[in-house]
């Protein structure tokens, strides 16, 4: 059954609010469409999930010395003061997340990167090319009246694919900040492919992200429901602190503090019932603020578009490669490409991958094994595809939420328990009983671990929102949990899945999943954990973008995943 941890002693006190074409340089990258959401009315839950947190003072933090200015909004971040984060990591954190920015000041939306006027060309074009060769391609951006830019920082995306042969791999992006970049593609299968280029947002549509990401946290809220007997209230909640948060301060707020992780979730204070009757947490609304202008740039004309160029067939010939993997193992790095696609298959240049098609085969691998998965509605998504894989799993009936868990499957033929839940607070979900919700952290610390134990998660898509450094708090609970745990059990499999591409706006935007992407992979850079790359996967599939993958990909991820549990 699902382990549920126990809490610790509620009290409840008020809390205050806080006011608060030159010489070549060279920058690489490699690395919900959302609508308002009116209120719906929720049937009352019976009133068993309490929260149990400790409710404490919030204290406004003073500026540090050490404080760096943010690269794109200009904004002020003060290195954090929490002990598993240290300053020296904050700043080299905020460094490699720096984004080229644009050389003035925009007025008009048509000072913007526009796709449509963009272009690429392959480099040298040859009439035929090698298996194992490199492919150059020269993109260059221009602004709506065709105008060359003379900065980096637009967000390209681009593969090679061929449609026929369901074949295709990532492409890697070069900036060379000044208006041109330039693409670098792995030739990885015989026959014909062809170049495909993408803008997702211009450098002007980046800036606007990253501005609305670091000053405005309520774009998104959330409801907390507070329950005693027959009597509700339903008050706006948040991860953070903020003025608009705790409104005139007259009310306050009830703020729950996470006695395991050190994590803060704050509620406005009910009218009449005390904060410790908080039963249930749900979605509430979107609300983001954004000029005409900003709105203008990242209107979906100017988003995520194919840029125009000349599309020769590359011809692939064949040749032998003695292509040397390592079995796969816990520590490995991502190379760019990380795999390709072909008949829909993924084919890792991590490690020798390999397919498990039937179901024997996935039961054969998961034997005597307990799988705890902890994250979004995209590892759910693993969660689901094994179900189907596997006849022989059977879901218990929980009497959870479907959306947000905890859900659990077991064969008992082969001694498998599959469970998911989600990871924590914040989460955009229908209405759920909050005790339901556990910090991916605080769940962990509560695993004993071994050679029968496999941990995976994610986190992303639900912080999207919030400034970087919220992310990175959360990360650092979860990266001390986890070195705790491989201290005292290191035959404990341990993988991440990185974020994947779909999102499209100022809520959740291809760019922001990046970014917090880039801190994921930083942070737990060293440890002996496995990375699961689903970036590059998902951005160079031909099916649909979307945030949840469609099942082909979902396939290919597990497979990848199941060929880190039973290496060969």
């Amino acid at each position: 059954m699902v382990a549920r941890l126990p809490v610790g002693v509620v009290t409840a006190t008020s809390c205050n609010p806080s006011s608060p074409a030159p010489a070549l340089q060279t920058q690489v990258y490699i690395y919900e469409t959302h609508s308002g959401a009116p209120k719906k009315v929720v049937p009352l839950p019976q009133n068993r999930h309490n929260l149990t947190y400790p409710v404490s003072e919030v204290t406004p933090s003073p500026l540090s010395k050490q404080a760096a200015v943010h690269a794109t909004t200009g904004r002020t971040l003060t290195p954090t003061k929490d002990a598993l984060v240290s300053s020296e990591e904050w700043m080299s954190l905020l460094e490699s997340l720096k984004w080229p920015s644009p050389n003035k000041i925009v007025s008009s939306p048509n000072e913007a990167t526009d796709p449509t006027k963009c272009s690429y060309d392959v480099i040298g074009l040859q009439k035929s090319y090698t298996l194992g060769d490199f492919l150059h391609v020269l993109v260059v951006a221009r602004d709506t009246s065709g105008r060359l830019k003379t900065h980096g920082g637009d967000f390209f995306q681009a593969k090679l694919h061929n449609s026929q042969l369901k074949a295709s791999t990532f492409g890697l992006v070069k900036d060379h900040l000044n208006g041109t970049y330039t693409v670098r593609f792995s030739l990885l299968w015989p026959g014909a492919t062809h170049v495909s280029v993408r803008l997702v947002h211009s450098s002007e549509a980046v800036q606007v992200l990253s501005r609305q990401r670091e000053q405005d946290p309520d774009k998104v809220v959330f409801y907390g429901y507070f329950v005693d007997g027959g009597r509700t209230e339903q008050v706006v909640c948040n991860a953070q602190q903020s003025p608009w948060l705790f409104g005139d301060g007259t009310s306050c707020c009830c703020r729950y503090r996470d006695p395991v992780t050190g994590e803060s979730w704050f509620c406005r204070r009910p009218n009449s019932l005390p904060c410790s009757t908080l039963t249930d947490h749900s979605m509430g609304r979107y609300q983001a603020k954004l000029s005409s202008l900003d709105a203008s740039i990242l209107h979906k004309d100017k988003t995520n578009i194919n840029v125009p160029g000349r599309d020769p067939e590359i011809l692939v010939l064949p040749h032998d490669i003695n292509t040397q993997t390592p079995a796969c193992q816990p520590g490995l790095d991502t190379p760019v490409p990380a795999g390709f696609y072909f008949q829909d298959h993924w084919t890792s240049l991590v490690c020798r991958s390999r397919a498990f098609n039937t179901a024997s085969l996935v039961s054969a691998c998961l034997k005597d094994k307990q799988v705890h998965m902890m994250g979004d509605s995209t590892l759910r998504q693993w969660f689901e595809y094994l179900e189907s894989a596997v006849p022989a799993l059977k879901r218990l009936n929980l009497h959870t939420s479907a959306l947000s868990g905890p859900l659990e499957a077991v064969d008992p033929e082969s001694n498998m328990i599959l469970n998911w839940r989600a990871h924590g607070l914040p989460l955009r979900t229908s209405r759920t009983p909050i005790a339901d919700l556990h910090y991916i952290g605080r769940e962990i610390d509560g695993l004993a671990g071994g050679q029968h134990t496999i941990i995976v998660f994610n986190i992303w898509a639900h912080f999207t929102t919030y400034p970087v450094g919220a992310y990175m708090h959360r990360l650092a609970t979860i990266r001390k949990a986890i070195t705790s745990l491989l201290q005292r059990a290191p035959s404990t499999l341990v993988v991440i899945k990185s974020a994947n591409t779909g999102y499209k706006d100022v809520y959740g935007s291809d760019w922001l999943s990046w970014q917090l992407d880039l801190t994921l992979r930083a942070m737990f850079k060293g440890l002996p954990v496995v990375f699961i790359d689903v970036w590059q996967m998902t951005s160079c599939h031909y099916s649909p973008d979307n945030i949840h993958p469609a099942k082909e990909v979902i396939r290919n991820e597990v497979d990848l995943f199941l060929s880190f549990v039973c290496p060969q």
